[in-house]
């Protein structure tokens, strides 16, 4: 019998939009023959039609963070507690090379689409009136969705002014867009199904990623008292923990104290924490002391009372004071995360009420690397205020900035690892076999379309005679067995700073230095220390060639029209 039975739930399994990713998973315990054999078998004695072996397509969440650094997970190395999402982890896989497009909107354009930025219109910005929008034959996620039956949901950051009207543009079913990237704790613009809402007070104890999480829960149980027949899509769009950097004091008093070892010792320790998991090799890079972020202005240091540093710097040459203040930015920044773990575990506890965990493709990553900037905005600074509270604005900056991103070189806006890796976790346990297990497959946010759409049932095909093949590729093989996806290239594009990723070379400049391409290898040299440029320089131009090539061809997909 438990012979027969395991026949029979992987008869069931192979009858659904899985087949592909169950059969890879059984294929070594099973002949094909024989399995097909009994599963005619079974439905012929069972009584089974393909109609009643059929199941729902499954359910699809994106978590998407705000600058968040590649190691400021648990999962990942971070002395952060981050519980449930380590929980994910543990019980699904870990991306060790993936990336995003180093800042928000483009990262944000891209997952969308399923294009290039620069495809869509979504870099550089802004752009003139004439050439604004999306090219007429892009499509969101949720309008990819929509024809195989799926309701649509968005909470939280959009940033794609392309489609602005997250309903009528996008597609989404309901959404609750958070607009104030300024105010955590009192936005003064934010929507519920593209209509404004009442701007917060102070005193009203509002927080922007409980804020987000609420709606979320509140539109999903409203699908399943409404919609429990069909399958949903909820992209969730936390704002944290860009700055300002502003937690609620009882999550900034777990970690109060916690940092002011300084971050180049816990950078080490972080470093020796992702190769211990296995999550990266070779060298941790060296901190680049004269990099500062294209942020803040003459008036910024004074605002912020001079005691905050522009560019990296060691610990120990900062003065006491400084050490206090730095410390405790982290620590707000360490809370602002685990606020969104504590609020993460709500929305997956809605979904084992719902009965949904277990079928629910769940995906989490971040829109870039930690930020090293540093400015003031918003309703300003008072250096009076406690730090983290709503009366002020803070900014991570370079020191914190190159330890969240361990072991990778540079930040947020830089197409160097440190501003496109990020963390990706994978989880779905109807779907995925394989626990606590990583992935070194190469990726990039482009990837998501294509693995929706194949999870779903429905590999990505052309939108329309006149839109480009989408650029990227479906992880849903690599849920199965590692190193099963292939990419032709990754590309990087942002305001001046420049990538391309081809077999184990990456081709990589700076804004700063735009007359200059770095080269490295990329399986040996992740960390961008040992430039083979000077030495290497018909790789070099070849690979210039390739990005050139791409980038021109790009800028006509943009232009492009849907046929009549």
């Amino acid at each position: 019998m438990p012979f027969l039975f395991n026949h029979f739930r992987l008869c069931f399994c192979v009858q659904t939009n899985h087949e592909r990713l169950c059969l890879a998973q059984y294929r070594a315990i099973y002949d094909v023959r024989s399995l097909m054999f009994l599963r005619l078998l079974l439905t012929a004695l069972c009584g089974f039609s393909s109609a009643a072996l059929a199941v729902t397509k499954p359910n699809i969440l994106i978590l998407l963070t705000d600058d968040l650094g590649y190691s400021d997970l648990g999962c990942y190395g971070s002395e952060i507690a981050t519980p449930n999402l380590d929980q994910l982890a543990a019980n699904g896989l870990r991306f060790t090379d993936f990336h995003n497009t180093s800042r928000c909107w483009p990262t944000r354009g891209a997952l969308m689409t399923g294009y290039y930025p620069q495809q869509v219109r979504m870099d550089p910005q802004p752009r003139p009136k004439e050439n604004r929008g999306f090219p007429s034959w892009t499509r969101t996620i949720p309008q990819m969705l929509k024809p195989l039956g799926y309701r649509s949901y968005h909470s939280g950051k959009w940033h794609i002014g392309c489609a602005p009207r997250i309903l009528a543009d996008a597609g989404f079913d309901r959404s609750y867009h958070l607009a104030d990237q300024s105010r955590h704790f009192s936005p003064v613009a934010h929507m519920l199904d593209d209509k404004p809402l009442p701007r917060v007070t102070r005193n009203e104890g509002f927080c922007g990623t409980v804020a987000i999480a609420d709606r979320v829960i509140e539109f999903l149980q409203q699908h399943e008292a409404d919609h429990a027949d069909k399958p949903f899509f909820a992209y969730v769009a936390f704002t944290a923990p860009h700055f300002p950097l502003m937690a609620w004091d009882k999550d900034i008093e777990e970690y109060r104290g916690k940092y002011l070892r300084g971050w180049d010792v816990m950078r080490q320790e972080r470093f020796e924490r992702l190769k211990k998991i296995g999550l990266v090799d070779g060298e941790l890079s060296s901190p680049e002391r004269p990099i500062r972020a294209p942020s803040g202005n003459d008036q910024t240091p004074a605002q912020l009372n001079n005691e905050d540093v522009f560019t990296y710097v060691p610990w120990d040459s900062l003065t006491e004071a400084q050490r206090k203040f730095q410390a405790e930015k982290m620590a707000i920044h360490a809370a602002m995360i685990d606020r969104i773990d504590i609020e993460m575990g709500r929305l997956l506890d809605q979904l084992k009420a719902m009965k949904q965990f277990e079928d629910t493709l769940i995906v989490f990553l971040s829109d870039n690397g930690a930020s090293a900037e540093i400015m003031v905005r918003g309703d300003g600074h008072d250096p009076r205020a406690p730090m983290g509270s709503a009366a002020t604005h803070l900014c991570l900056g370079p020191g914190w900035s190159t330890m969240c991103n361990t072991p990778f070189r540079r930040h947020k806006i830089w197409t160097h690892e440190g501003g496109t890796s990020t963390p990706l976790v994978v989880h779905w346990p109807k779907g995925i076999a394989a626990k606590g297990e990583l992935r070194h497959d190469a990726g990039h946010v482009v990837d998501l379309m294509p693995t929706i759409l194949d999870a779903a049932g429905a590999p990505a095909a052309k939108i329309s005679a006149s839109a480009p093949d989408f650029p990227g590729r479906s992880l849903v093989p690599a849920f199965a067995k590692n190193g099963s996806v292939q990419h032709d290239y990754l590309f990087f594009h942002h305001q001046g700073n420049r990538g391309l990723r081809i077999g184990p070379w990456k081709l990589v400049s700076s804004k700063d230095d735009a007359d200059t391409w770095e080269l490295y290898d990329f399986k040996a040299d992740r960390s961008e220390q040992h430039n083979l440029a000077p030495q290497m320089q018909s790789k070099v131009n070849e690979l210039q060639a390739k990005w050139d090539a791409l980038d021109a061809q790009f800028a006509k997909d943009s232009a492009s029209k849907d046929e009549p």
